[in-house]
């Protein structure tokens, strides 16, 4: 499975993004990310309005729509403009945060920066009421005996899934379609883990402490193996 990244030059735009562009007097300014399921998110623009984000996947949206639309009045977070069934593929289109991606050549480029900006992400996304939710265990986590603290997760806690500002400091979460439930050691586990693979070794001390916590090797080690786990769906 090809991991998540900017798609390569001459990816072809997605007709039903083409589509909804059009109806929507919007213009296909770039192709910005392709998910690990073949996904693509292009940015939209018009003159004098801002930039529109539209997700095309071949599985279903609906439940990040959801997810998304129930965050963002809660939680810094795009704000859900349309959503399209189009029986075969699936369109969600979004706001625009004021900021960039952590992986963007400026975070790249300051990456203790980058993740302190991450860990104050979570730490504010941890901060909600997970008795407000209205979904369930995060599906990758399940129902896990030994819950340190019960949050709000993300879900897919990668780098690239936070917004970062000009001023370095945490702007929003993307990519919402596994919010849920969990232990906070779900998020942590995989957000750090996840600045190695994007960042490189050495950056985990300034995810720690603005997170404001010590790392929990145990808990850690535990999350990541059930991140790790193949999914028996996918293997059947």
């Amino acid at each position: 499975m090809a991991l998540a990244a900017p798609p390569p030059a001459g990816t072809p735009v997605p007709e039903l993004v083409t589509r909804w562009a059009r109806e929507h007097r919007r213009d296909v300014a770039e192709l910005v990310w392709r998910n690990e399921l073949g996904g693509i998110t292009a940015r939209l623009t018009a003159p004098d309005t801002k930039d529109l984000f539209a997700k095309w996947s071949p599985v279903d949206l609906e439940p990040e729509a959801e997810r998304m639309s129930w965050l963002s009045g809660r939680h810094p977070a795009p704000r859900v403009f349309d959503y399209v069934d189009d029986g075969d593929q699936w369109l969600l289109v979004s706001g625009a945060l004021p900021g960039v991606s952590a992986v963007d050549p400026r975070w790249t480029a300051d990456p203790d920066r980058a993740a302190a900006a991450i860990g104050e992400g979570y730490a504010v996304l941890h901060s909600l009421d997970p008795s407000i939710s209205m979904f369930g265990a995060v599906d990758w986590v399940g129902d896990q005996p030994d819950i340190d603290q019960l949050v709000i997760a993300h879900g897919d806690a990668c780098v690239p899934n936070t917004i970062i500002g000009a001023d370095g400091r945490f702007v929003g979460h993307v990519d919402l379609g596994s919010l849920g439930v969990a232990d906070r050691w779900a998020d942590l586990a995989i957000a750090s883990w996840s600045l190695e693979w994007d960042y490189g070794p050495g950056h985990e001390r300034a995810f720690w402490d603005a997170y404001g916590i010590e790392p929990d090797p145990d808990r850690i080690a535990h999350y990541r193996r059930l991140w790790d786990e193949p999914d028996p769906a996918v293997d059947a």
